[in-house]
């Protein structure tokens, strides 16, 4: 769970497989955050461009924020921190 004053950022991101990443943050926790449900429930198919492995893959961490192509697909933090997508 997160402090009340503790401001949680991602420090490393690795690929598992095709949409799961292993995601360790600035407290030293980390996750693995299966992104697949996600990704194939949405309709919008700015999103399910992502369901393409080679574009999921593109993923970057930009400030401790992870991000796709400039912010075109980004979570909360908090959110990845508790493995709610």
């Amino acid at each position: 769970m997160i402090a009340d004053n503790q401001v949680i950022s991602i420090e490393q991101a690795k690929q598992l497989d095709d949409y799961k990443l292993q995601l360790v943050f600035n407290d030293q926790s980390s996750q693995v955050v299966d992104f697949q449900p996600f990704l194939s429930q949405s309709l919008n198919p700015l999103i399910r461009k992502y369901l393409v492995p080679e574009e999921f893959a593109k993923f970057e961490i930009d400030e401790g924020d992870l991000q796709w192509n400039d912010y075109d697909l980004c979570f909360p933090i908090a959110d990845l921190y508790e493995n709610r997508i």
